[in-house]
C-alpha cells in the first residue's frame, strides 16, 4: 500500500519549503525569501511517531489575478518577480494536483503579516477539496505572536497550530495531530528501483521528457530556461521494473551560476546525479554539441554513473539519409570521452523514439551490474599485454601479475603490479578498450585501481 499524502499548501513565502525541509530532515527544496521559488511539486518520505507518510511541496497559490497583473500581493511580502509573475498559473495548477492527491492538508500562513485575503481565497479553495485541513501559523516564535495567530480561527478550518519552521517550535504538536488522521499502512520493503536522473544544460526539454514518459503533466513545463529549480522524484513502472525518475535544474557552467538559488538548485541537481543508477544526459539537436554539454557530461562521469544521451528536439532538424550518422560522429567526437555511451535521437514534443528511452536505461543499469570471472579477465589481461607491451620509465617496466572485479555499479577491476606509478593513462585506456571489446558494460565507466603486489 502506498504511503499516504501530506500536502504543504498556502500563498507564496510563508515558509511552506523551510517546513518541507524540517520534516524531510534535510534541505531538498531551494529556500530563499523572494515569493515563487518552489514551482514545481517536491516530494519527500517523512515519520512521525512510527507513522510514514509522502511530504509533498508546493508553489505557492497566488489568488489573485488583479494584483498579480499590478506585481503586488497583499501583506509585507516582496512583489513577485516578472518571471515568477508568469509562472503563477502553472504553480496553481501544480498545487491543486497535489490537494487532489492528498490525505491531508498543512495550510500555512504567516503569523508576521497577519490574516490577508490570499489565506482567506486559499481557504475556500481547500474547503472544496473536503480533505482534513490543518491551519499552521508559521513565524511565531515570539510569545505575542503566539497569540496573535488566534486571528486564524476566523477562517473557520478548526484547530489552529502556532509554529516556527525555522526554529522547529510546535511543529511535533501539529504532526502529532496529523498521523492521527492519516489512513492505516502496511510494511514497506526498502526502494530497490531504479534510479534515473534527467540532466542537461538549461532549456533542453527535460522536464518535456519526463512527462513524456509518464503520460501526465507532471511537471512545470516552460519554454523558459532555470524553470525547474528542485530535483524531483517520480515513481513509475516499466514492464514490471519499478523506476523513480529524477527531473532536475539545469546545470550550468561554474561560472555562470547566478549565486542564491540557482546556485542551490545546481547544487541539488548534482546530488541527484550522485544518487541516481544512469543519467539522461540530454542534449538540443537545433543548437549542436556545446562545450556545457560536455561539462555536464563530466559531472556525471564524476560520480561513476550510467550515461545515455539522448538528442532531443530531432523533429525539428531537417534530415536526409546521412544525417543521424554525422551527428552521432559529431556526438562522439566531441563527447570522445563518452565513446560507450549508446545515443539515441528523439522528441519529447511528439514522442518520437521516447519508448526506447527507459528500455536502453534498463540496459545500461543491467551492465553496471555484470560482472567477468576473475580466469576470464586474466585471460582477456593476458592477451593484450602480449598484443602491445606495457611502457616503461625510469629503466623499469610496468607488470601486471593478475587482476579481478572488486565490485559493480560502477564495475571495478583491481591489478596487481609491480608499481603503480608505472601506469600510464593511455595504457589504462588501451585495458579498458581490450576488455569492452569483450564486454561492453555498454554505458558505464569502469573504475579501474592498480595496486602494488603485496610481498610475503
Amino acid at each position: 500500500m502506498p504511503q499516504p499524502i501530506v500536502a504543504l499548501v498556502g500563498r507564496p513565502n510563508v515558509g511552506k519549503s523551510t517546513l518541507f525541509n524540517r520534516l524531510a530532515g534535510r534541505r531538498l527544496a531551494v529556500v530563499h525569501d523572494r515569493p515563487g521559488t518552489t514551482r514545481d511539486r517536491l516530494q519527500a518520505t517523512c515519520e512521525w511517531n512510527g507513522v510514514l507518510f509522502t511530504v509533498v511541496d508546493t508553489g505557492g497559490i497566488e489568488v489573485l489575478p488583479d494584483r498579480v497583473a499590478a506585481g503586488t500581493r497583499p501583506g509585507p511580502e516582496q512583489p513577485l518577480t516578472e518571471d515568477s509573475a508568469a509562472f503563477i498559473p502553472l504553480i496553481r495548477a501544480q498545487a491543486e494536483i497535489a490537494i487532489a492527491d492528498a490525505d491531508a492538508v498543512i495550510f500555512l500562513t504567516d503569523g508576521a503579516a497577519g490574516l490577508v485575503a490570499a489565506d482567506e481565497e486559499v481557504a475556500d479553495i481547500l474547503r472544496r477539496s473536503q480533505k482534513p485541513v490543518f491551519v499552521a501559523v508559521n513565524k511565531t516564535e515570539s510569545h505575542r505572536a503566539r497569540e496573535a495567530a488566534v486571528e486564524f480561527y476566523r477562517l473557520g478550518m478548526a484547530e489552529v497550530y502556532p509554529i516556527s519552521a525555522l526554529h522547529g517550535q510546535g511543529v511535533a504538536d501539529l504532526l502529532d495531530r496529523v498521523v492521527e488522521t492519516l489512513p492505516a499502512q502496511e510494511e514497506e520493503a526498502e526502494d530497490s528501483s531504479v534510479r534515473l536522473a534527467i540532466v542537461g544544460r538549461p532549456n533542453v526539454g527535460k522536464s518535456s521528457l519526463l512527462n513524456r514518459l509518464l503520460g501526465e503533466e507532471r511537471a512545470i513545463v516552460s519554454p523558459v530556461p532555470g524553470t525547474t529549480r528542485d530535483a524531483i522524484d517520480t515513481q513509475m513502472e516499466w514492464e514490471g521494473t519499478p523506476i523513480t525518475l529524477i527531473d532536475t535544474a539545469g546545470i550550468r557552467r561554474r561560472g555562470k551560476v547566478v549565486p542564491g538559488v540557482e546556485q542551490y538548485s545546481v547544487l541539488r541537481a548534482l546530488r541527484a546525479i550522485q544518487r541516481a543508477d544512469v543519467a539522461l544526459l540530454l542534449l538540443d539537436a537545433t543548437e549542436g554539441i556545446t562545450a556545457q554539454d560536455a561539462h555536464v557530461g563530466s559531472f556525471v562521469l564524476d560520480e561513476w554513473c550510467g550515461v545515455v544521451v539522448l538528442v532531443n528536439k530531432w523533429d525539428a532538424i531537417e534530415k536526409d539519409a546521412y544525417t543521424m550518422l554525422e551527428y552521432t560522429g559529431d556526438v562522439r567526437a566531441r563527447l570522445k570521452f563518452m565513446n560507450y555511451v549508446p545515443v539515441l535521437f528523439i522528441s519529447a514534443l511528439t514522442g518520437k523514439r521516447v519508448n526506447r528511452v527507459i528500455p536502453e536505461a534498463l540496459a545500461v543499469h543491467r551492465a553496471r551490474q555484470e560482472r567477468i570471472p576473475t580466469s576470464e579477465l586474466n585471460r582477456l589481461i593476458r592477451k593484450a599485454v602480449a598484443q602491445h607491451s606495457p611502457p616503461s620509465k625510469w629503466g623499469k617496466r610496468l607488470k601486471i601479475y593478475y587482476g579481478s572485479q572488486a565490485g559493480v555499479a560502477p564495475p571495478t577491476f583491481v591489478f596487481h603490479v609491480n608499481d603503480p606509478r608505472l601506469v600510464h593513462f593511455s595504457y589504462q585506456r588501451y585495458l579498458e578498450n581490450r576488455i569492452r571489446e569483450v564486454y561492453p558494460f555498454t554505458g558505464t565507466p569502469l573504475r579501474m585501481l592498480f595496486r602494488p603486489r603485496r610481498r610475503e
